[in-house]
């Protein structure tokens, strides 16, 4: 089936017209149905409550500009959709129906239906926009100019127009606009956008730098290895694009029920028509074309078509009030369909943010220890540092003074502190001293700093990123849903492990690159599951596109994942996960007992119009009655609370 059907126009996510800019989304944009239900409201008061009748080219007239005003939209989708010879949709169908009721004289029924199905729509949009709004448009990660160095001076320019080889100037605090090697001799970088991991990276001389890293210490200059057009932030953002496009829409309910009502609709119209000529004792033509047509009309699937977007438009609305925001009514269904959440580690499960998680000792009482680490670590911005210090300042542990500092690349710190040599790093600083040190240190699960003082093992420290108070909660009863959990990082496979198990995640993957995520989620839906990805970092993006809804931790999230993402979590909570798939299955429910109202509603006055028994008006107030209690249904939704 083609995708991009036509007659799928207003049950897709992108239902804003691409011509209307969000703020245009009020009563406003909709001047054309306004004046449209103006001109029949007079009109039926004219009719019915001073009994005016004015001649038939004046009535025509009036309500064919009104037709016109409040239909012109179904009538080019049904032109479009006929030209492809696709007639079995509701636009075509609505089409036919509200001629017919013009060629039978009942000009004011063609008009209603008309502007009752405009009225559902716009509902649907406003449900859209109004979620749109709330989301932020996606910015451009890549920086627009650049500081070229080029005999000795540097010049702003375009990075469209940097050459590979030349030398750029990259501030502290500036985002890196092109993929290069370092020719500074060190400087640390922020790759969250990247990496999605928070950890800093120190890079030194000749050492590659990639575009979207932000340039954290000193005043760097960098030798241009690709084009602006070539860089990995740029891959990154193509591959959004692409997986977008291969993103499968999903389609509502009521495209799919068009297919098939609308040709049986049209039979039995034609059998109400033709088939009485064998039984009837006086057949006349009139009587039953008119009564085919009666037929027609009420079959219009209005009723059905504002009440499905309202239930979803209720469930929009609750969801913005509980902080999450789904970009379309479309994927309210999916969430609650989900047979697998794939889940990225920082920033979504934990905080993104170190803390110290435990100190051990050898031979100094904790605040010795504590006193002199935090001492040395001051000397450097590394976020684990920072950690460091953060924690001897919460504990009130004053400073002490040191004599003299290096780092050593890759290692840590070695620092004279009051005639003692100390070592501060990994353990690969205490192995290039040839220091021995509790061989368990190696295994343990988080980032360990471990300290010498002249060459003797002091003690560690264990520095993690915490995990989420609300996360293992909403775990469990994800799962209690029957959801298959997964995490996927970019971060150490003993890291992710460690807190997987905390969690009580099966399935946990770590070391990934953006481009292995996007293998791991294609392999689930190779596998036929619906699956969500929830995420917050760039290199995010391309799985959110590719899963069939993608979720954005929005709060603290990149803009490239939130514009890419389906639902957008303002927060930054993982329960929220939890409540969107709830608010999916209430919504789903609501939109379900709507649609079996107005069918129940709608095949009944069929029989009685086949049978000549109900007119065009009875089965416009009927349409008019089950929209009205599908409307307060849906409003009920807003009502509802979450357990």
């Amino acid at each position: 089936m083609d995708h991009n059907h036509t007659h799928d126009h207003g049950h897709d996510h992108e239902h804003n017209h691409s011509h209307e800019s969000l703020e245009e989304s009020g009563w406003k944009s909709n001047w054309k149905l306004l004046i449209s239900l103006s001109i029949l409201l007079i009109m039926l008061v004219l009719e019915y409550g001073f009994k005016y009748v004015p001649t038939l080219a004046i009535n025509l007239s009036i309500y064919i500009t009104a037709y016109l005003l409040a239909g012109y939209n179904v009538l080019y989708l049904a032109f479009v959709n006929a030209k492809r010879f696709d007639i079995f949709n509701e636009f075509f169908l609505m089409t036919v129906a509200t001629i017919g009721a013009f060629s039978i004289g009942s000009f004011s029924e063609g008009v209603a239906v008309m502007v009752f199905y405009s009225i559902g729509e716009w509902f649907q949009d406003l449900a859209v926009n109004n979620a749109k709004k709330s989301i932020k448009a996606l910015l451009n990660v890549r920086p627009n100019e650049v500081s070229l160095i080029a005999n000795g001076t540097t010049t702003t320019v375009d990075p469209n127009k940097v050459i590979i080889g030349d030398r750029i100037q990259v501030k502290v605090g500036e985002k890196v606009a092109l993929d290069g090697i370092l020719a500074t001799e060190q400087s640390s970088f922020d790759t969250a956008a990247l990496t999605g991991e928070s950890t800093p990276k120190s890079i030194h001389k000749d050492g590659v730098v990639l575009a979207g890293m932000i340039n954290l210490n000193h005043v760097s200059e960098i030798t241009v290895t690709a084009l602006f057009k070539d860089s990995k932030l740029s891959k990154i953002l193509e591959m959004v694009q692409d997986a977008s496009s291969r993103k499968s829409k999903t389609h509502l309910f009521i495209s799919k029920f068009a297919k098939i009502y609308t040709p049986i609709v049209f039979i039995f119209a034609l059998l109400v028509c033709f088939v009485p000529y064998f039984f009837a004792e006086s057949y006349e033509f009139q009587t039953w074309f008119y009564r085919s047509l009666v037929f027609l009309v009420i079959s219009c699937p209005c009723a059905l078509v504002i009440s499905i977007p309202l239930g979803y438009f209720g469930g929009i609305g609750f969801a913005s009030r509980n902080g999450i925001l789904f970009k379309g009514s479309n994927f309210l269904d999916v969430i609650s369909n989900i047979q697998v959440l794939v889940m990225d580690k920082t920033g979504t499960l934990t905080k993104g943010v170190f803390t110290v998680q435990k100190v051990v000792t050898n031979t100094l009482s904790e605040k010795e220890f504590i006193q002199l680490v935090a001492a040395i670590e001051s000397q450097s911005t590394h976020p684990i540092a920072k950690a460091i210090t953060a924690y001897a300042q919460t504990q009130s542990i004053e400073s002490l003074a040191i004599d003299s500092t290096e780092e050593i690349a890759g290692h840590g710190l070695k620092s004279l502190v009051e005639g003692k040599e100390v070592l501060v790093g990994n353990v690969k600083l205490l192995q290039k001293f040839n220091i021995t040190f509790p061989n368990e240190i190696e295994h343990i699960p988080f980032t360990t700093i471990v300290v010498a003082i002249n060459k003797v093992y002091a003690g560690y420290i264990t520095i993690a990123d915490e995990i989420k108070p609300d996360a293992l909660e909403a775990i469990k009863h994800i799962q209690s849903l029957n959801i298959q959990t997964v995490m996927l990082s970019g971060d150490k496979q003993t890291v992710v492990t460690e807190v997987a198990k905390t969690l009580g995640i099966s399935e946990a993957y770590g070391d990934l690159l953006p481009e292995d995520k996007v293998a791991k989620v294609q392999a689930y839906k190779n596998a036929g599951k619906r699956l969500a990805f929830v995420g917050d970092g760039v290199n995010d993006a391309p799985v959110v596109a590719l899963a069939d809804v993608g979720i954005a931790m929005g709060g603290l999230g990149s803009d490239a994942t939130i514009e890419t993402a389906d639902i957008v979590i303002q927060n930054d909570q993982p329960s929220k996960i939890l409540t969107a798939i709830h608010i999916g299955k209430i919504t789903k429910t609501v939109v379900w007992q709507n649609i079996t109202l107005a069918l129940v509603v709608k095949i009944v006055v069929l029989i009685l119009g086949a049978g000549g028994i109900a007119t065009l008006w009875e089965a416009v107030i009927a349409d008019v009655g089950v929209a009205l209690l599908a409307i307060l249904n849906a409003v009920r939704i807003q009502h509802k609370t979450l357990k």
